[in-house]
């Protein structure tokens, strides 16, 4: 299922379905749990959210720099380095990264984290994370886009009110995991980074008609050395590289969403 490139700009994302009655993509067999409607339903709310990223970063020229037209890019040990690069109050996005990949690379993961969140549909903290992420220039450009991105039609779809809200005894679920990052240019003023993710995505509540499902995907973001910090400058998003699914039952409305209530979030860092 792919959407068109009015919406989705120059970089599309799509999701496929699985073809066959009793096989996946892969050729793993499917459990029968879920009727196809039901899957629809799960992969278009996914793709509705991260198609909205792509329609707002659209014209912002994704992709970096060629600062290092030598470098391999290849994935670095994923062990901590055993620096402190962040600083953060609770709730906050972390801010005050070094002049490093490493710190490049711990931005990258912190920003993906934002940009694909529950908070990213509501626009007062919208606002809040767009000046925070982002080079000045971009701001005003970036908020029209994510308002004209996030329109009370598009949040409709997701089950939310014109505020980003879920309906009473329901909770709305955009939770992001960088599993990895990589540079693939870099120079004290400028670094390009790719940050692979999954992420679980949906309402969650007894009445949802958007019940919780996984997305792994793929953020590329354009840093710059702004103001003591890095800054996006630009970025895009595409699906993958993703495994294959697991046949392990899936948890009820009610203990995913206790789980987002009693898990707390991370900060990332090299």
């Amino acid at each position: 299922m792919s959407s068109g490139d009015d919406f989705y700009g120059g970089d599309r994302t799509r999701t496929r379905l699985p073809e066959g009655e009793g096989t996946d993509t892969y050729g793993t067999k499917r459990l029968p749990s879920r009727s196809s409607r039901g899957l629809i339903t799960v992969v278009s709310v996914v793709v509705l959210l991260v198609a909205a990223i792509a329609f707002a970063n659209r014209g912002n020229g994704g992709g970096g720099p060629a600062d290092d037209p030598g470098r391999s890019g290849a994935g670095a040990p994923t062990a901590p380095s055993g620096e402190t690069p962040v600083r953060a109050g609770d709730g906050d996005i972390p801010s005050g990264f070094p002049k490093t990949e490493q710190g490049a690379q711990s931005a990258a993961a912190n920003y993906a984290v934002a940009l694909v969140s529950a908070d990213i549909l509501k626009a007062a903290q919208r606002k809040k994370i767009v000046r925070q992420l982002f080079v000045s220039s971009k701001v005003d450009e970036l908020d029209a886009k994510f308002d004209k991105a996030y329109s009370k039609d598009f949040l409709s779809k997701l089950g939310l009110d014109a505020n980003g809200n879920a309906a009473e005894g329901m909770t709305y679920i955009a939770r992001t995991a960088p599993i990895g990052t990589k540079a693939t240019a870099f120079s004290p003023a400028s670094a390009t980074v790719e940050v692979w993710c999954t992420g679980a995505f949906g309402t969650a509540g007894v009445r949802s008609t958007n019940p919780v499902a996984n997305d792994w995907f793929t953020m590329t973001l354009q840093l710059r050395w702004r103001d003591g910090d890095w800054k996006v400058e630009s970025f895009k998003q595409e699906e993958g590289p993703a495994p294959v699914n697991s046949d392990r039952k899936a948890s009820s409305a009610d203990e995913i969403a206790k789980a987002v209530e009693e898990y707390g979030g991370f900060t990332y860092a090299r």
